[in-house]
């Protein structure tokens, strides 16, 4: 492995003078090299340590061809090519068996130090500042337009039958009660039929109770025969009323059987199937009208944003067709369950659509106003490394020296992470290429005690 270390010196000099620095200053580089373990820090899958693996690391790779360090044939650096130079230690990716843990986190508060100031833009390492959290913070999420549920009417057939005239299109705007169609029926003709028998009943039951009244009033005629007579008013009446009632839920009827199909609210139609001379049973949806007065934003919300969103939480939308007009609402409905395909949660708010701008199936950007965003600190996404349970960010001390400092991620809201621990707003973390100082921290790959590579 000292052989590793000596090919490796001036190759990391070149990218990291990766320290463990917990009280010490610099150690040789080639204590450095000698300290590693055999297998520590190697890649399992090419055979190179982590820290110089090009395949992994592409962005390593200008840097080695401009020292003049590459194996164009294999794609790694000349010096450890574990195809051109099996002796040097690397091996063959088919042939690695690597026991050592490189996902071990390092202690909080450890230290890497950069070989020179320029190394962090050389290794494409970027920094930003942590951000407070602000007054509002927002989530962006994609959105669609829907028709209101509440607005939406399917019209289908009261009694079955055929189809005789049609009184409107696709597109018509009609009022409730006003005729959608024309249907001729059996069942319709034998009601019609009916409820005129019934009404001629109640006639003639009336009728017998009046004169039997006056016979009793005289005393010709026993009350038991008057009873008799008032129940089959009764009866009359009844079957009538029921009659009568089936009727009117088909609708203003004429006839020959005939009844006019209405609209149950207003709004335009736009859907209609029935045709002229079609027979069309009660389960057919021969029209659809739609009230788009009112419209509904249909929200995606990420699963592990979810928690910050709440009921009556204040939306603005941008909806693509309507340019240059914002859309603002509010959250009163958020789905209980989590969709097992896009794993998100349906949120949804109404809109007003009194000009009829907004289109079902419209794509839309909502910003959400979040709850409980007012504690711990907002960093990039890509700011936060994961070694086994544990979360760390790296801050920028000084140009040519970075920190560790482990934290606990909350939420995730447009590409950031809510964050909380040993970090204080304005603080210059690392966010592309971070990583990199990862790898640099990982006990295995620079061995025990403090290291320093020149």
């Amino acid at each position: 492995m000292r052989a590793i270390g000596r090919q490796l010196t001036g190759t990391l000099a070149a990218l990291f003078a990766a320290a463990i620095l917990s009280g010490c200053s610099d150690v040789p580089s080639s204590a450095t090299a000698s300290a590693l373990p055999a297998e520590a820090g190697m890649c399992r899958e090419h055979g190179v340590l982590e820290a110089v693996c090009t395949k992994c690391n592409p962005a390593l790779i200008p840097v080695f061809q401009a020292r003049g360090d590459w194996c164009a044939e294999h794609g790694f650096p000349e010096s450890i090519c574990p195809i051109c130079h099996p002796e040097r230690g690397g091996r063959p990716a088919a042939d690695v068996a690597v026991a050592a843990d490189e996902n071990a986190a390092p202690a909080d508060g450890t230290k890497v130090r950069l070989a020179t100031r320029e190394t962090a833009e050389r290794a494409g390492i970027a920094t930003e500042r942590a951000a407070a959290p602000s007054t509002v913070a927002t989530l962006t999420v994609p959105a669609r337009i829907a028709y209101d549920a509440t607005r939406v009417a399917q019209v289908n057939a009261r009694a079955a039958g055929v189809v005789r005239d049609l009184l409107v299109d696709v597109g018509s705007v009609v009022s409730p009660g006003a005729s959608l169609a024309r249907i001729e029926s059996a069942d319709v003709g034998a009601s019609q039929a009916r409820a005129r028998g019934t009404a001629s009943r109640v006639t003639t039951a009336r009728a017998a109770v009046a004169r039997l009244t006056s016979l009793r009033t005289e005393g010709l005629t026993s009350e038991r025969t008057l009873a008799e007579a008032q129940q089959e008013l009764a009866d009359a009446r009844a079957e009538h009323a029921a009659t009568q009632a089936s009727l009117r839920v088909v609708g203003r009827s004429g006839a020959r059987g005939r009844y006019a199909l209405t609209a149950p609210l207003r709004g335009v139609v736009t859907r209609r199937t029935a045709s002229i001379g079609m027979l069309v049973d009660t389960e057919a949806v021969l029209f659809e009208i739609v009230d788009t007065s009112s419209m509904w934003a249909e929200i995606d919300v990420p699963e592990e944003s979810a928690a910050l969103v709440r009921q009556g939480a204040r939306v603005t939308l941008a909806v693509e067709g309507v340019a240059g007009r914002q859309l603002r609402g509010v959250v009163s409905y958020l789905a209980p369950e989590v969709d097992p395909h896009t794993r998100t949660v349906r949120a949804r708010v109404q809109l007003p659509n009194p000009d009829g701008l907004l289109r079902a199936n419209m794509l839309a950007e909502a910003r959400i106003e979040l709850a409980d965003t007012s504690t711990g600190l907002w960093v990039p996404r890509d700011a936060v490394q994961r070694a086994r349970d544990t979360y760390l960010v790296f801050v920028r001390l000084q140009p040519d020296l970075f920190e560790a400092r482990r934290v606990e991620v909350g939420a995730e809201a447009d590409g950031r992470l809510q964050v909380t621990g040993r970090l204080n707003a304005g603080d210059q973390i690392a966010t592309t290429g971070s990583f990199l100082l990862k790898t640099e921290t990982l006990r295995e790959s620079i061995g025990a005690g403090c290291t320093c590579v020149e």
